[in-house]
């Protein structure tokens, strides 16, 4: 019985120790074989200009009063003009968005009384939507003629106008493709330097897009970027 229980324990050492130099030796060949190849990483560059296809334009009014309710009414006249305003120059209803009027009511702040002003204003924002951009921004230079009318104007920096870009789908496989072979070409020139060929893709990562304003004057037109990274194998 003891000399059954230990061929066993000697067998299961010998299959151990052949299952470890076994593992060694594997390690070794895929380490030695690594340490053979040769890469170069590289980076492509694709860009674009593209014309904006959306345009938000928030307008700001307000409107100022003792007695919230005319000057309620005060606002809701004032946003009629600017519809009328915007109609006139062919935007429909449905890229027109008035949102909900803010009240401020200076006797609630405590600063009411302290010097001749209205107790109450209120305040408003219309906001256009709309993919015609030239139209937007050819209403937005005729705005002096709002005020000629009486409307308040105001100017929002926590709303600006925008032009976006939505069409990114419609362009990220062809300009995907161009960084890849930019980036081809650049690992071929570097290969012939050196006296090697490129072989194949190794591992390959895509950049993310950034949509930005071409220049600081003109922000209907936009610059879309992206880089990609990429290893290649080099032969000799």
């Amino acid at each position: 019985m003891n000399s059954s229980r230990g061929e066993i324990v000697i067998a299961a050492a010998l299959l151990a120790a052949g299952l470890a130099v076994a593992g060694f030796l594997v390690s070794r060949g895929l380490y030695a074989a690594r340490a053979t190849e040769r890469t170069i990483t590289v980076k492509g560059l694709a860009e674009r200009e593209v014309d904006a296809d959306l345009a938000l334009w928030p307008i700001a009014f307000t409107a100022t009063g003792n007695e919230l309710g005319e000057t309620q009414a005060r606002i809701d006249r004032d946003a009629g003009r600017i519809r009328s305003f915007l109609h006139d120059r062919g935007f429909e209803d449905g890229e027109l968005e008035l949102g909900s009027p803010l009240v401020t009511d200076r006797m609630a702040e405590g600063g009411y009384g302290e010097r001749a002003v209205e107790r109450y204003v209120v305040r408003a924002t219309l906001t256009v939507r709309s993919p015609r951009i030239a139209a937007v921004r050819e209403a937005a230079g005729l705005t002096a003629r709002l005020v000629a009318e009486g409307v308040t104007l105001v100017r929002d920096y926590e709303r600006q106008t925008q032009f976006l870009f939505t069409q990114l789908e419609s362009i990220k496989p062809e300009m995907i493709a161009e960084a890849t072979r930019d980036a081809r070409n650049a690992a071929e020139q570097f290969a012939n330097d050196s006296g090697s060929r490129v072989g194949v893709i190794r591992t390959a990562q895509q950049g993310y897009f950034s949509i930005e304003d071409r220049d600081a004057f003109s922000p209907q037109r936009k610059r879309v970027r992206v880089v990609t990274t990429v290893q290649y194998l080099l032969e000799d």
